[in-house]
């Protein structure tokens, strides 16, 4: 993505008609939908409008958090279709963060973010994805020590162990036990507000709804998965998964 390029095209029209949505949770909930629809060119806009404004000195911390997180959500759609496109975008979103983290390194949000982009550019780089997953799981305990209560970093850390975990194992028990941990944190926590980000509530829901149905645990599953529809109705993923599901149970009643 010729971010530069695209920036300079768009800097004057996009600064006015954008500054009211980047006011509270607009901008993530309009980042989220994009994503859970799976509109890859809406979210798309979405990047370069922002990097429009970015561009233009039109926002701070929060317009950049904005950025790297749309950044995230194009690569994790564009992993389906388009290799570097997904890697052009996950080291985009790394590189907001990075700029953001120097100037904030407390920040919790961001470098749960960033570790979740460097995972991404693990499973792209080959032959760097050593260096990406260590620096990736060094950022995630480093946001733990400073909010071990964030459903986010907690949802992050279970997935990462679930990918590395055997079904059965101890390792695996303990990875699901964190992923239950996340959604409970998900569930007492609100999905919108305007001083932070409301993001990863479906997705855990999903993500531990999806466990449980691996695991024969059809009543389980079913309960996560609606949850996962009531945040988000238009989850095309979840909808996926209730139809399995609902297809699973259809065969098991013949």
């Amino acid at each position: 993505m010729n971010r530069m390029r695209t920036a300079l095209f768009l800097a004057a029209a996009v600064v006015a008609g954008t500054c009211v949505a980047q006011r509270g949770g607009d901008m993530q909930a309009q980042i989220l939908y994009a994503y859970q629809t799976e509109d890859i060119n809406r979210l798309r806009d979405l990047v370069q409008g922002l990097a429009a404004q970015l561009a233009a000195g039109g926002g701070g911390a929060a317009l950049r958090y904005d950025l790297a997180h749309a950044d995230y959500r194009y690569a994790e759609l564009e992993l389906a279709h388009h290799d570097a496109r997904a890697e052009a975008a996950a080291a985009d979103c790394a590189g907001e963060l990075k700029a953001l983290l120097a100037r904030s390194p407390g920040s919790v949000e961001a470098l749960a973010l960033q570790s979740a982009c460097d995972s991404q550019l693990a499973g792209l780089r080959r032959f760097e994805a050593v260096f990406y997953r260590h620096r990736a799981a060094r950022l995630l305990r480093r946001a733990y020590g400073l909010a071990p209560d964030n459903p986010r970093v907690n949802f992050l850390m279970a997935q990462t162990q679930l990918a590395r975990a055997r079904p059965g194992s101890t390792q695996y028990a303990q990875a699901l036990a964190r992923l239950r941990t996340a959604a409970g944190l998900f569930t007492r926590s609100p999905a919108t507000r305007s001083d932070a980000p409301g993001w990863g509530h479906a997705e855990a829901y999903l993500a531990l709804g999806r466990e449980l149905l691996n695991a024969g645990d059809v009543l389980g599953a079913r309960n996560w998965i609606e949850r996962s529809l009531i945040a988000a109705p238009d989850y095309k993923a979840a909808r996926r998964e209730l139809a399995r599901l609902q297809a699973r149970s259809a065969g098991a009643g013949r």
